[in-house]
């Protein structure tokens, strides 16, 4: 199976730091209803507040430090006047906690964060009249179930791809075709053991790859979706994290340390981001990846409106200029994902022409999007575990229990 990422277009360079993560799980109660949105300051054009503060995931918003080449932040800010800070996030949870905090404007969500937002009404519904750009986002994207709700608008689609299989080439010769290198102790085609030398995603959704996993392997299982599990379904998607708990050199969150462990550590192959796929790529590391037979999970991050925003009008003024083609082009070319304007795809120079075929997008149905799990579920008969226990359970795998 071809390699996700065509050498010949990547164009990123290592960070020089990614910001310490921190995971926030746990804690948030099992389902809690739909809040009312809090009002936030007057959002009207007239009166923009100088600011907007953002929590994105890494190399999600650029500014040209690392290079030059791929700066979307000075323009807007010199066409605004609305300065952009950002706070980098390494998990979901993370974005979950910074974001409940307050202090922030918008954020970059994915589908495991986006709900748990929404239901807590940490987040409010736009108005999509205010983001005049609206009408060119792939129609797919529109009204995706982790940010419409109640048919309500609650962001603005940013980017979407796959968490991919990223694996060395010295020893793996030809892509590996399923995701049981992660999930099997086995001798890889080198004949060494694969006992320390995987990475797992140090994550509660990351139960859904192995839920994934489990419903080619296992499909007496009967697991219809990996986010919406019954307690057998669950009960089956743990122990085979559990089992899997030996062969892993490290849970990983920072993209940064994945690069380092790849270059390194010895570590061979992992679920990751085309980002560090590209970083590695462009490093002369001997590293491609992969969409294996089973499909991949993956997101498709939104950028949502804090219920509180201190600097609304601003806020919709990076709304609006997130998704210009160019910015989109620009934004999947250095983190090596996919735009959510289709226009995009063409003409960036950065990206190239073929940019969005080399980063996947021929993948978009072979993707189980992440989303929030809920104990109402459309598969399962509203019998479904909801993501508190994930977050439990998750941190009990990861220490060895």
């Amino acid at each position: 199976m071809r390699s996700l990422i065509d050498s010949s277009a990547v164009r990123i360079v290592l960070l020089a730091s990614v910001a310490t993560m921190v995971t926030a799980c746990g804690k948030r109660q099992e389902e809690t209803p739909l809040a009312p949105a809090a009002t936030s300051a007057t959002a009207t054009d007239a009166a923009l507040e100088g600011q907007v503060d953002i929590v994105a995931w890494p190399g999600y918003i650029e500014r040209g430090e690392t290079d030059k080449s791929y700066d979307w932040v000075t323009k807007f800010e010199a066409d605004t006047g609305c300065k952009v800070n950002v706070k980098t996030a390494g998990t979901s949870d993370e974005m979950v906690s910074l974001m409940t905090q307050g202090g922030y404007d918008l954020v970059t969500a994915s589908g495991d964060a986006s709900l748990r937002l929404i239901r807590g009404g940490t987040v409010q519904p736009i108005d999509v009249e205010r983001v005049a750009s609206y009408d060119s986002l792939d129609p797919r994207l529109k009204e995706a179930p982790w940010h419409f709700v109640d048919g309500k608008h609650y962001g603005v689609p940013y980017q979407w791809g796959p968490n991919v299989l990223m694996y060395n080439t010295t020893v793996f010769k030809t892509a590996p075709t399923s995701w049981n290198v992660l999930f099997e102790a086995q001798k890889f085609p080198d004949g060494k053991s694969s006992k320390g030398r995987i990475q797992a995603y140090d994550g509660p959704i990351y139960i859904a790859d192995a839920a994934l996993y489990l419903m080619t392997s296992k499909p007496d299982l009967g697991i219809r979706n990996p986010y919406e599990l019954t307690e057998a379904q669950y009960a089956a998607a743990l122990d085979l994290l559990r089992a899997q708990h030996p062969q892993v050199q490290r849970y990983w969150h920072d993209a940064n340390v994945q690069v380092q462990d790849f270059t390194n550590e010895g570590v061979v192959a992992s679920s990751s981001w085309p980002f560090q796929v590209n970083t590695l790529v462009a490093n002369k590391q001997p590293i491609a990846s992969t969409v294996p037979a089973e499909g991949a999970t993956g997101w498709a991050d939104t950028t949502m409106l804090h219920a509180s925003a201190r600097h609304p009008n601003c806020a919709y003024k990076w709304l609006e200029w997130s998704i210009s083609p160019k910015v989109q082009g620009d934004v999947a070319s250095w983190f090596g994902s996919l735009p959510v304007v289709p226009a995009a795809c063409n003409g960036n120079d950065l990206l190239g022409a073929d940019g969005c075929k080399n980063n996947g997008i021929d993948n978009f149905d072979k993707i189980h999007f992440w989303r929030t799990p809920e104990s109402k579920c459309a598969t399962q008969g509203d019998a479904c575990v909801p993501y508190s226990r994930w977050a439990t359970d998750y941190v009990a795998i990861m220490g060895g229990r």
